[in-house]
């Protein structure tokens, strides 16, 4: 969704938080079961295993033993990564359409206080769950030494009114990496809009007065890969950065655009060079205006 007032104030967001790989050391705060050898788990790792295959084993935080299957802690590592899932999506994507078992794991970590599903009412859809983690699990990802290097992961929900759009960003993610993986490439990592912004406002904020220039705004922005449009700092919603079959290292800018987004905002979207994608009943009306501004970018369905 188009945050373009925080493109030079920049919001923070101290609810995520990315750390580098680091193995569980001889704590007994957040490790793994005895003999266990679970790697991180990969980005994109939306297939779980079969229940048969997934002994349960043991997690600690603090003075409590949490017992989760792999799949349930890869459900966990999931929603972290993206703040916000949709219920039915992660049923499709990251269970295979088997929304029985992916029910039946979430009512075990919600059990657990891991995970929280919040009810949002939207018009002519009915209720939607959303799934979000709790402080805790956040902390227990955090600990078991299991998170892909460089990952931020989130807890909560920082804006409810754009919880459903931000839900729709894992869909999103599943749409493109398909088209990665289609041409060999394997998904890395994501970033969302709150930690490119949290990376642009600590930079600028280093450089104190000498921030506020267009120049320094320029240069900062373009180490991060974004770009100033109209003298503003474009960040998308959704950074994925992905390995191609030649081992290159490569990011794409993802826009998850609506039928409210002003013609001025999405032209600018569009001339960041973002891919840019809408709900299939937005899509026809934002093809429009980007016409009428004589673009030449495409809005993808979503």
């Amino acid at each position: 969704m188009s945050r373009d007032r925080f493109s030079n104030e920049l919001e923070m967001d101290d609810r995520g938080e990315r750390i580098p790989f680091q193995g569980c050391g001889d704590s007994t705060e957040g490790t793994r079961a005895v003999g266990s050898d679970s790697p991180p788990v990969a980005s994109g790792d939306g297939d779980r295993r079969p229940e048969i295959d997934g002994s349960a084993r043991a997690y600690y935080l603090r003075d409590r033993t949490y017992l989760l299957r792999e799949s349930e802690f890869t459900t966990l590592v999931e929603i972290g990564r993206f703040r916000v899932i949709d219920t039915n999506d992660l049923a499709e994507f990251g269970y295979a359409g088997d929304a029985k078992r992916m029910n039946r794991e979430i009512r075990h970590l919600t059990q657990q206080g891991l995970v929280a599903v919040k009810s949002i009412k939207s018009a002519g859809r009915g209720t939607e769950g959303l799934l979000v983690l709790t402080k805790k699990a956040k902390r227990l990802i955090l600990q078991s030494g299991r998170l892909p290097e460089g990952q931020a992961i989130y807890h909560g929900l920082v804006k409810p009114r754009e919880a459903r759009h931000d839900a729709a960003l894992y869909r999103l993610y599943q749409k493109e990496s398909a088209r990665i993986e289609s041409a060999g490439g394997r998904p890395i990592r994501v970033a969302l809009d709150y930690e490119l912004k949290r990376n642009l406002h600590r930079e600028l904020a280093q450089l104190g007065a000498a921030g506020q220039s267009r120049e320094a705004r320029e240069r900062v922005a373009g180490k991060q890969g974004l770009v100033l449009v109209n003298d503003k700092v474009q960040v998308p919603d959704l950074r994925l950065e992905y390995e191609t079959s030649d081992h290159e290292r490569g990011h794409i800018d993802l826009e998850l655009a609506t039928r409210n987004y002003r013609p001025r905002t999405l032209a600018q979207k569009a001339k960041a060079g973002f891919s840019i994608y809408a709900p299939r009943e937005d899509a026809s009306k934002l093809r429009r205006i980007l016409d009428d501004t004589e673009l030449t970018a495409r809005i993808l369905s979503l």
